[in-house]
């Protein structure tokens, strides 16, 4: 599909989308109390005095109930910890990695896969046999099949049809294919060359890794020539569904970490599946574990052993160490009074933001990665179909779905795992991400054009951005929730006209600072340490490895639980 036919169609579907009352489609925003967490903006001079009775005391407190706060109260336990208690700030924990249903379907409220782990991740790996999801047969690791994502995994929208795997393909040219076989061998070189690993903290040494962490990865592309439309499309629309940024944004160590850390690069066609790294012939395609509610399956059963050591709905408004004690103060949102908590040790995973204005006297460390760090704002919307949609051209219908040059991410769908071979209603997960690089997604033209932030051959400095997420993050919560709707509405209405008369219900979660974004420089500034602590804190958070994945969030927080518990 031509630039032009398709924001024409996307003009067409607008209108069929806002227009159309027919079938009345009830929603709203939900998931996340966006009020709450913004309190901490205002003074808290006038908030209720403490509960009566001394302080609680507890041998570890844990602030935040994001993977890392989770992950640290396992740790723990391990330890044999039981004296501990964790206080979040939503009615379920979970941070990103939260759930919902809508007419008894579950789905995503944020994060909705995880790859499977390599061997630098074996915190992870470790969890993944607590929980029945891998076991040892005749030597070797194998997954339950139940949890893998089940196939056709993914497909791209792509000229008028469907295409497997979202690597543009077809009839894109010689050169095209050409770049893609270019792009691989550079990921192969710097794969061999430098110590990419995920988790970060498990990288040998730095060298090599900042230079190209000082480097847009937009401009590293241009100075290797590697400037094709489609290439260019296909790294964006990977920068963006990571780091909420575009590639003008994010660093080159970045825009690589996920290819030379994982499974590779392989322009279609070139070889055989490398089954030891775990990647299939497809330049994109991994093995992942999925469930209908997404990360959540992994974070409902970390929370399930807490019992009343979970504390939800607390803001935490204060931590002072006192070097002899950790004192905490929360305000809980039920019943708008403060509450106190002494502590031998405190586990701050919170965001570095949000640490630092509620850590009293933060340490240079945190003041750093507060002042330095930048977050995407991002949007999910579920939106529940009464009845499968009609199958389009081209390839089957697969687990994600993506359009080729539209701003959103694309969709997942919470059926995709059931077992039950019988049609019926289903709930659509679609993704927006809103930092800068964003808004503009169709890739450039062939003669030097692109988005107004470089995106389009890379050359925006990413100086100035932090106007653009506060914009972000101001559209986000001021536009009304129906205008969010049309705009999906309209999207998803490019491949698939019958949506909007078969969606019932629409509900909208707002992140405002959901995932940092990994500009060039945060390696340089957060290093890869193991902990950061100062006194009796510890601070976890996926912040700290300067990007937001499972792996990293959940590796900090088990770290910081170990320190915790000696």
């Amino acid at each position: 599909m031509k630039r032009r036919e398709f924001l024409g169609a996307m003009a067409g579907a607008a209108a069929l989308a806002g227009c159309d009352s027919r079938s009345p489609i009830e929603g709203g925003f939900a998931g996340i109390d966006v009020e709450s967490g913004h309190r901490l903006r205002q003074p808290f001079g006038g908030r209720q005095a403490a509960s009566g009775g001394p302080a609680r005391r507890v041998r570890v407190l844990i602030a935040g109930g994001g993977v890392a706060g989770l992950a640290a109260a396992r740790s723990l336990r391990l330890a044999g910890i039981e004296d501990f208690c964790l206080l979040d700030l939503e009615a379920e924990a979970g941070g990103n990695s939260r759930g919902g249903a809508i007419g008894g379907i579950a789905h995503p409220l944020g994060a909705h896969y995880l790859p499977v782990p390599g061997d630098h991740a074996h915190e992870v790996q470790d969890l993944l046999e607590e929980f029945g999801l891998r076991s040892r047969v005749s030597g070797r690791w194998r997954y339950d099949e139940r949890h893998l994502c089940h196939s056709p995994q993914e497909r791209l929208f792509f000229r008028g049809a469907w295409q497997d795997s979202l690597l543009p393909q077809g009839d894109v040219g010689a050169a095209t294919r050409d770049q893609y076989r270019r792009f691989a061998a550079e990921v192969e070189a710097v794969r061999r060359a430098l110590p990419f690993r995920i988790p970060t903290l498990r990288a040998s040494r730095l060298d090599g890794l900042l230079e190209l962490d000082a480097l847009p990865f937009g401009r590293w592309l241009d100075q290797r020539g590697l400037d094709d439309q489609h290439l260019r499309w296909y790294l964006s629309y990977c920068c963006r569904d990571d780091y909420g940024a575009g590639v003008a944004h994010v660093s080159a160590w970045a825009g690589l970490h996920y290819f030379a850390a994982r499974h590779g690069f392989r322009a279609p066609g070139d070889g055989a599946p490398d089954v030891t790294a775990g990647a299939s012939a497809e330049a994109e395609t991994e093995p992942v574990l999925t469930w209908p509610e997404g990360n959540a399956w992994l974070t409902r059963r970390l929370s399930r052993p807490l019992g009343d050591r979970l504390q939800v709905r607390q803001l935490v408004t204060q931590i002072v160490d006192t070097r002899s004690q950790v004192e905490v103060e929360s305000l809980d949102l039920a019943s708008g009074q403060t509450r106190r908590w002494v502590a031998d040790r405190c586990i701050v995973a919170l965001p570095t933001f949000v640490a630092a204005r509620v850590v009293h006297g933060p340490p240079a460390a945190l003041v750093s990665a507060a002042g330095q760090l930048r977050h995407a704002p991002w949007l999910v919307a579920n939106v529940h179909l009464k009845a499968p949609l009609a199958v389009g051209p081209g390839a089957a219908p697969a687990w994600d779905n993506v359009l080729y040059g539209a701003r959103g991410l694309g969709w997942v769908d919470a059926r995709h795992q059931s077992l039950d071979p019988t049609p019926g209603p289903t709930v659509l997960s679609w993704y927006r991400a809103l930092g800068p690089g964003t808004d503009v997604a169709l890739p450039a033209d062939g003669n030097g054009s692109g988005s107004a932030g470089g995106d389009g051959n890379g050359n925006g400095n990413g100086n100035g951005n932090g106007d653009q997420d506060t914009d972000a993050r101001r559209q986000l919560l001021e536009r009304p929730w129906s205008s969010w709707r049309d705009e999906m509405l309209a999207e998803l209405s490019i491949p698939h006209p019958d949506l909007p008369a078969l969606a019932t219900r629409i509900d909208i979660t707002r992140y405002g600072h959901a995932m940092a974004i990994p500009s060039p420089g945060t390696l340089a500034r957060l290093g890869i340490h193991s902990r950061i602590t100062a006194g009796r804190l510890a601070f976890a958070h996926g912040d700290w490895s300067g990007y937001s994945i499972f792996e990293e969030a959940f590796t900090r927080g088990h770290l910081a639980g170990e320190w915790a518990a000696t």
